[in-house]
């Protein structure tokens, strides 16, 4: 057998995971400020500092203040299912699904709500027919399909002019791509995505509309309390000020400071997309220099530029699950395995807190990691 060269450098930070994803560069626990941790959410520097997060994600998103940020238990998930949960049934809805999290949305529903949405879908790698959309109706999408690798080119397919509300899934958009907030009702996202930050808690934002909906209307279903948003007919002010429906965690409530903080160090949103532009840049020059692999989305228009899905020539699941496991072995690559639910591939995270250097470096390890599997 030839001898395989081991690549003489390693990614200095190996993290690649699409969720936890990477810390911010120059992250360690020391760093976090610590005065809210064993103190109640609800004393005032809790409150101080749940409104001070709150405060740096509508700057860094350059959130206009028609729209409410407010922090909730359940991740993206969580948040998500709040809106459904509270805000569908007052009209017909339209569900698009072109990959996992987008057909969860579609089971709920169907199967939970039993709502009979219009449900148009597409392949892994693909996205539905945008035009076909009925902008009478609620319509539910995830802005950047996380397991796909593949995403909306832009907002302009949703109409100024919808009698429904936008619902979008947007936790491996926002902080990475311009997002048309006017275009916006409803929008949710984890900080374990494009911040690093950590899991179970979620953010849920709400446009005019959305507050609308929430106050003029009443779903048919019971409610749990960890979803309810309306008191006497009128939305829980407090919730979009820090004022969480239930206990969160101070310290990943300080985690996501730092990572926002260190969001405005660089320049904001600006500062963020450079970096996972750059990011996408040079892990697309890595596939075109390889025959054996490919973007499982076919089109740059609306390829991911964070959750980047990668094809293997030949490869199938247990190829990829090899594949990974010498790249975690070496310290080279950790978590690139593509999503279990979707084609056998890769999946590597290119959102901002990656560094361009340790993607440029990967080019090589990924090459070794070929080789090594197809040798046996």
């Amino acid at each position: 057998m030839t001898d395989i060269t081991v690549p003489a450098r390693k990614p200095a930070r190996p993290h690649f995971s699409s969720g936890p994803c990477a810390k911010p560069p120059g992250y360690s626990p020391e760093k976090l400020a610590t005065d809210s941790l064993g103190r109640s959410h609800r004393a005032k520097i809790g409150k101080s500092r749940l409104a001070y997060c709150i405060d740096l994600m509508r700057e860094v998103l350059q959130l206009p203040d028609t729209h409410r940020i407010g922090i909730v238990p359940g991740s993206d998930t969580g948040a998500f299912e709040m809106a459904m949960w509270t805000m569908l049934g007052a009209r017909p809805v339209t569900t698009l699904a072109w990959e996992s999290f987008g057909e969860g949305w579609v089971t709920d529903a169907v199967k939970q709500l039993k709502l009979d949405p219009t449900v148009l879908r597409a392949d892994y790698g693909q996205l539905p027919d945008l035009g076909q959309v009925d902008w009478s109706n609620d319509v539910l999408f995830t802005w950047n399909g996380t397991t796909s690798g593949v995403r909306v080119p832009n907002g302009d397919w949703i109409a100024d002019d919808r009698e429904g509300l936008s619902f979008a899934d947007s936790t491996s958009a926002v902080f990475a791509y311009d997002i048309p907030w006017d275009k916006i009702d409803v929008a949710t996202f984890s900080w374990q995505k494009v911040l690093g930050g950590e899991g179970g808690h979620g953010v849920l934002i709400l446009g005019p509309r959305a507050v609308e909906r929430l106050e003029s209307y009443t779903p048919s279903w019971p409610l749990p309390k960890v979803f309810r948003l309306t008191k006497g007919g009128k939305l829980s002010e407090g919730v979009f000020k820090g004022e969480t429906i239930n206990t969160p965690s101070m310290l990943a409530v300080e985690d996501a400071i730092f990572a926002l903080e260190w969001a405005k160090s660089l320049g904001g949103l600006e500062g963020l997309k450079a970096r996972s532009d750059a990011n996408s840049a040079a892990l697309d020059k890595i596939v075109s220099e390889r025959d054996w692999l490919g973007h499982l989305a076919a089109d740059p228009a609306s390829r991911s530029k964070t959750s980047v899905c990668l094809t293997v020539e030949g490869a199938d699941t247990d190829f990829i699950k090899k594949f990974a496991a010498v790249l975690d072995k070496e310290g080279a690559a950790y978590d690139i395995a593509g999503y279990r639910d979707a084609p056998a591939g890769l999946r590597i995270w290119c959102g901002a807190t990656v560094d361009a250097a340790d993607i440029e470096a990967l080019g090589p390890w990924l090459d070794y990691a070929y080789a090594t599997v197809k040798a046996g």
